[in-house]
This record gives C-alpha cells, structure tokens and sequence, in this order.
C-alpha cells in the first residue's frame, strides 16, 4: 500500500524542521553568543590586546599603591589625634567630677544655712507658732522629717553582652515610671514623706527622664535607687498588697532587675530646696480721664470699683 501523494498546497510532514527545545540548546551551547564575539575580537586584535594587558597591570598596581597611602595616612591622622581627644575627655571628666564636689559642698552649706535659721526663727517665735510652723514644713517637704519607715530598692540588672558583636544586649534598666509607680504606691499606703536617693519629694516634685539619665527635680539620680518614706506602721504591709509592688515583682522577674521592700527604724529625710516664689503685682494703673470727659457717677479706681486694688490681695507663691 503505497501512500498518497501530498495534494497541492499541502507540505510533507517528513520534510517539517523541528527548532530544538531551550533546555537541549543551553546544554549544547552554554557560552552566550556574545562572549564568544568578545573572544573572538580580543584574538584578532593581535598584539595590541597584547600591549593593553601589560600596560593595565602597571596601572592597576599604581592605583592599588595610591589606595594604600591614603588608607595609611588616614590612620595616621586618626591615631595623632586620639591623644588630643583623649585629653579633652579627661579634661571633661575632671571639670565634672569637680563641679560634683562643688555642688554637693554648696548643698551642705544650704543645709547648715538652713537648720540655722531654723534655730533663729524659732527662738523669735512662741512655742505653739514653731510647732505649727515645723508641722507644715514636714507637710509640705521643707522641713526634715526623722521617724519610722520604708525602703524600697530598685537596681539595674546587670549588662548582658552580644556573643557575637560585643554589644551590650540588656534593656533591663529601672524606668522613671517604675519610680513614679513606687512613689504612687508609698503616698496610697500612707506615706507622709518620701525621698528617691536623698531628693525629697513634694506637691510639685517631677520625676522624668532625659535621655538615659533619670531626673528628680531635674536632679540627676543613678542606680540603685532606693525611695525612703516615714509613715505609719501599716505602709510597709499596705504597700505590698498594692498594684505598684506586685507590677514590680513581675517586672523583675522577667527583666532580672532586683526589686525589694524593707522596714526601717529611724530614718531621717531631707528638706526639699526652697521653692522659687512667685509673688501677684499690681497691674499698671489706668490713666485718669480729662476733667468734665468722665461719666456721671464714675468714681475713682478702689478696691471696690473697677480697677484694680493698688496692693495684691491675697499675692500665691
């Protein structure tokens, strides 16, 4: 049986050319058809292919070279001026450390200034006027206040390093919140006086944060920090079954900074500063109109018209 011929417009089916597939043609031909241009024009180039690939390792070397100088002179310059920074560092430290000591002794003297005055006041006053007085001083936080109390102490956990870049790694620092919490607590459990670190707390006292540092009065307060208060027998154990302690316990079992409560007998607070008092003046008093210009039944400016009273009534601190 013989096959029939192709009609007319039709094309032989053994005589069709198959393109082979991608993967058979990158196996076959790996190399990109313009690598082998690129090979092909550097051989036909002859000698000056020749001539650029020896005088281009001359030139990567001259640039190497000149890499290598600047790299060392730039050390050079750096290690000159680590002492010149060294220096200022110290100098800085110094001038700190010794501002510290100035301020604390300036600070001592307030206080001797301040217990001496104390001791002049009293012995001007009668001895109920005194009392009184040295009651609102301790209410208020100027005036030293020595009794039975609580501690509460609180310290950093200590610095966990990366493994691999050296890094210090530990987040588990007291907060300014964790001091604002435990302060909270000791004025609910009864507190009659608190201090953080020897800053006597009062009605307007901050506790903030300032980049890492804590403030207490725009002092700055470092760990461990402990809050001391005088109050009643009941504080310690009032304290305890409050908010604040028990948010603190979990803080510091999961964080690992120590966090603890004690009784003590006989502490002694310090004053607060003295405030900056602030003082009511008297407004610039209006310009008296033209005679004949004012209005019937207008009478001068007093303490009861519409002016204001020549002397501040009841001037705030």
């Amino acid at each position: 049986m013989t096959a029939a011929p192709p009609r007319d417009g039709e094309r032989d089916p053994s005589a069709r050319v198959y393109a082979p597939d991608f993967l058979t043609e990158l196996f076959r031909n790996p190399l990109d058809p313009g690598y082998g241009d690129a090979a092909a024009r550097r051989a036909a180039g002859g000698p000056v292919s020749r001539v650029r690939q020896v005088l281009a390792r001359p030139v990567g070397l001259v640039v190497l070279a000149v890499i290598g100088f600047l790299f060392a002179v730039a050390y050079q310059e750096t290690m000159a001026e680590e002492p010149s920074r060294a220096t200022a560092r110290a100098g800085l430290i110094a001038e700190i450390k010794q501002r510290e000591a100035e301020t604390d002794r300036l600070t001592q003297r307030a206080e001797q200034l301040r217990v001496e005055v104390g001791r002049q006041r009293d012995a001007a006053l009668s001895g109920s006027q005194a009392s009184r007085l040295r009651t609102l001083e301790a209410g208020t936080g100027l005036g030293r206040v020595r009794g039975d109390g609580v501690v509460v102490r609180l310290v950093d956990a200590p610095r966990d390093k990366d493994a691999v870049t050296g890094a210090e790694a530990g987040p588990s620092q007291v907060l300014y919140s964790d001091l604002q919490k435990v302060a909270n607590g000791l004025w609910a459990a009864g507190a009659e006086a608190v201090s953080i670190n020897g800053q006597r707390l009062t009605a307007t006292s901050t506790i903030r944060q300032a980049g890492e540092a804590i403030l207490v009065d725009y002092r700055p307060v470092t760990s461990p920090y402990e809050v001391q208060a005088i109050g009643p027998g009941s504080m310690r154990d009032k304290f305890d079954d409050g908010r604040a302690a028990a948010l603190m316990r979990e803080v510091a079992k999961t964080t690992g900074l120590s966090f603890g409560v004690k009784e003590v007998d006989d502490l002694t607070l310090p004053a607060a500063p003295e405030p900056r008092l602030r003082y009511a003046e008297p407004s610039v008093s209006p310009s008296p109109l033209p005679s004949g210009s004012g209005v019937a039944g207008s009478s001068s400016p007093g303490p009861s018209g519409s002016g204001v009273s020549p002397s501040p009534s009841g001037g705030g601190r």
